[in-house]
């Protein structure tokens, strides 16, 4: 009998603890990442400079290059900047924008990158996206999978709470992603990888299980692998359907409809999972998820980051759009105008306002 197997596409390191960005050189030189030393490192023109200042002495060899914003012009300048150079590796340090432009900027010119969070906002920290604004509003960039991931809870704990909230929303929405894929799989036949889904609704059901909150390193750490595991799940699966379902589909109907008013990525993920649940019949569940969501401090009715019952109405009336051919239970569904709004009625009776 053959022995088959399949090879998984994932960092050669996932180094997850408090003090670890002290061993980033230590560690990129063991791995054979970069023995020379010689590193492009994208900071932030902002909190990036004391990082730089705490660094520059363990990374004798690194330039250092200032990245602007999230826009796929950074990524692009980012790119060409770095390509006169030679080196081992890219390094993106800072928040989800800038480890986006590092991760493009290593696709362009052909490294490996080196993915070192300072929040936990959302899952692109490892997964094979990058997400960059452009002249047309937002694109998703197909880019290859960090080789490296490197979480120093000690700075995780210090970023603003916010940011680190928001990740909640994004790991735990892989709940409800997940069930709109396997929905998929048995109303349109589309295929679903088993592995990868495995792997995002454990990391889901880890952090919504967990008793802790943000103020813990065991949460902490818990948290930051669910995100791993998240990114490694879209690159197992070749896609973004691990994660992304009708919660993600909301979240951009707010940023295409209220691109100036739409809140943190990760709060709207959670908030359109809550909702994606009781949609699809998972009352008990649905009830459940709000309550951890508030728990963390994060939004479950659209009132709580600044927008109407009528806006929220159009925006899941219009979130199947932000997809097209993705199926998920709002397509399933096909929802009316005052449907949705006797079943968000509902909703905000089951969960409690």
């Amino acid at each position: 009998m053959p022995v088959l197997t399949r090879l998984i596409p994932s960092p050669l390191v996932v180094d997850i603890r408090p003090g670890a960005l002290d061993d980033l050189g230590e560690v990129l030189a063991d791995e054979r990442i970069a023995q020379s030393g010689r590193l492009a490192v994208a900071v932030s023109g902002g909190s990036g400079a004391g990082l730089r200042e705490r660094l520059s002495p363990s990374l004798p060899g690194a330039t250092w290059y200032e990245v602007g914003g999230g826009t796929l012009d950074d990524a692009v300048r980012l790119a060409g900047a770095i390509k006169a150079g030679h080196y081992d590796a890219i390094v993106g340090l800072g928040g989800g924008k800038i480890i986006d432009c590092a991760k493009f900027a290593a696709a362009r010119v052909g490294l490996p990158l080196v993915a070192v969070p300072t929040n936990l906002a959302h899952d692109g920290l490892c997964s094979p996206v990058a997400t960059l604004d452009n002249d047309a509003g937002r694109g998703s960039y197909g880019v290859p999978n960090p080789i490296a991931v490197v979480i120093d809870l000690d700075i995780i704990r210090n970023a603003p709470a916010r940011f680190v909230r928001a990740g909640i929303g994004d790991a735990v929405s892989n709940i409800s992603a997940v069930a709109d894929w396997e929905l998929a799989c048995r109303v349109k036949g589309q295929r679903i990888d088993g592995l990868a889904a495995a792997m995002a609704r454990q990391a889901g059901e880890s952090v919504l299980r967990h008793p802790g909150g943000i103020g813990d390193n065991d949460f902490l750490q818990v948290l930051a692998e669910a995100l791993v595991l998240s990114g490694i799940a879209m690159s197992v699966s070749g896609d973004s359907r691990p994660s992304s379902g009708a919660c993600h589909e909301i979240n951009h109907a707010f940023d295409l409809l209220h691109p100036k008013r739409a809140a943190a990525h990760g709060e709207q993920c959670g908030l359109g999972a809550a909702f994606a649940m009781y949609l699809r019949g998972a009352h008990d569940e649905s009830v459940y998820m709000a309550e951890v969501l508030r728990r963390h401090g994060l939004p479950v009715l659209p009132q709580e980051i600044g927008f109407t019952t009528e806006e929220f109405v159009k925006v899941v009336e219009f979130a199947p759009e932000t997809r097209p051919g993705r199926f998920t239970i709002l397509e399933h569904l096909d929802l009316k105008t005052e449907q949705i709004k006797d079943v968000y009625a509902d909703y905000v009776k089951a969960i409690g306002s």
